[in-house]
């Protein structure tokens, strides 16, 4: 307590005061009397007065810096006075300091042992979490796969009927085609012309789900890819022309279902029509013109 007492009473002090004026004095007395060597004695001035001359000015001159340089020791003593006494107290607040310390460790110990805790749970929490979302990616996998293998069934289902269907509205379409090339032999303009409207009629409904008959004209070029002839095994010659269209060809959204079954002309001339060729075109022809290698719907 008492050394506390004598730090108080040192941070209380005040910065030293010196009086200079006796030191100034004594300054100016000693350059009096410099003054009064150099002028009461004769020129040149002998080694007696330059001596007293020269200690009269430099005792001067000491006498000048000396307050200053006892202000400055003052001054320093009292800033170390200071600092020591800063240092005292924070010696004495040292033990406050360690005991804040000790007290900011357990809390820590206390806060890491809950941490630990937490890291325990939230690394239970994320395996349970990991096993579920595994759980729920094969539930989900097995229910792709099924949904995959229905709707490849579907699929196909939806191709055979597609086929089927097509197969059915291209031998209606024979038919009608059949229909109108007889009635266009018989020579009735009533009759041929009740049928070109029924076949029309039937074309356009075939159009609007995609299948598109087309026809071979007379003097048309043969083309390999369009055109069909009668005779499977002959081989067209070079330059052959289309002499007329026995059953249509047919394209399925864009495209080739069956090329286009023709007569070709001979030696240049139209062949007469043949009677059996006006009928109905048989069910194998159309089966295999359906069934031949690319020609099958999409």
């Amino acid at each position: 307590m008492l050394v506390a007492r004598n730090l108080t009473s040192m941070q209380n002090l005040s910065e030293p005061k010196l009086s200079k004026w006796p030191f100034v004095l004594g300054d100016l007395l000693l350059l009096g009397a410099a003054c009064f060597i150099v002028l009461s004695g004769k020129t040149p001035i002998s080694s007696v007065r330059a001596g007293l001359l020269v200690l009269c000015v430099g005792a001067g001159a000491v006498m000048t810096i000396l307050p200053f340089i006892l202000e400055f020791r003052l001054i320093g003593r009292l800033a170390e006075g200071k600092a020591l006494t800063t240092a005292v107290a924070q010696l004495e607040n040292l033990e406050k300091v360690g005991t804040q310390i000790s007290a900011a460790t357990a809390r820590w110990q206390s806060a890491q042992a809950e941490a630990d805790k937490v890291a325990a749970a939230a690394k239970t929490i994320a395996d349970r979490m990991n096993a579920e979302v595994q759980a729920f990616t094969e539930f989900m996998q097995r229910i792709n796969d099924s949904e995959k293998t229905t709707l490849k069934l579907e699929v196909e289902k939806l191709h055979r009927a597609e086929n089927d269907w097509l197969q059915v509205l291209v031998r209606t379409l024979d038919h009608v085609y059949a229909l109108q090339v007889g009635a266009s032999r018989s020579g009735q303009p009533k009759l041929i012309e009740q049928l070109g409207h029924f076949q029309s009629a039937c074309r356009e409904a075939a159009r609007r789900v995609g299948l598109t008959p087309f026809a071979a004209t007379p003097t048309e070029p043969f083309d390999t890819e369009r055109h069909q002839v009668l005779e499977q095994n002959g081989t067209p010659p070079a330059g052959a022309a289309v002499a007329e269209t026995i059953a249509t060809g047919y394209t399925f959204q864009g495209r080739l279902l069956r090329p286009a079954l023709v007569r070709l002309q001979e030696n240049g001339h139209t062949p007469a029509p043949d009677p059996g060729t006006a009928e109905i075109p048989k069910s194998d022809q159309s089966d295999l013109a359906l069934d031949a290698p690319g020609a099958g719907p999409a």
